[in-house]
């Protein structure tokens, strides 16, 4: 896989000469056993999430590669979010630990690349925190709103 690096910029100019604003792409790796469940809880509740962001399901926080973060990005993300179990809290023992190491190796790899670090977030939702997983959610949505200078 290649990585080249575009402008994250979410302001195009158009042919009139107006710049015209492209939704969002938020990309969200959700554990199986917490922060899904805290987002399905979220849902039931009808809290606010926003409608930029796209859920992947996977059952480990620990089993989302770099590689899967990086070709998000390549295919357009503003933003990508791993939500895990809280440390120590974790199905599989060590995956959340996992998850941890390779978001730091990451951090620095897309300061490297021309990506914001603030575009990429490792938290953690519990199953029980669906306030929290709403919480998360809209602020970095508007977080990347700030970085891209467009309206909330």
């Amino acid at each position: 896989m290649t990585c080249q690096t575009y402008p994250a910029s979410s302001i195009s100019t158009s042919v009139t000469g107006q710049a015209s604003a492209r939704p969002l792409k938020v990309v969200a790796f959700l554990c199986n056993w917490c922060s899904y469940a805290g987002a399905d809880k979220a849902g039931v509740n009808q809290l606010a999430v926003p409608s930029e962001l796209s859920v992947i399901r996977v059952m480990c926080s620990g089993r989302v590669e770099p590689t899967l973060i990086l070709e998000a990005f390549q295919q357009g993300a503003d933003g990508v979010m791993v939500l895990a179990c809280h440390l120590g809290d974790c199905h599989y023992k060590e995956g959340n630990f996992r998850a941890y190491s390779r978001f730091e190796l990451l951090q620095r790899l897309l300061c490297q690349m021309g990506i914001h670090p603030d575009r990429f977030i490792l938290d953690y939702v519990s199953a029980a925190e669906s306030d929290r997983f709403s919480t998360l959610t809209s602020g970095f949505v508007s977080r990347l709103c700030t970085l891209d200078k467009l309206p909330v």
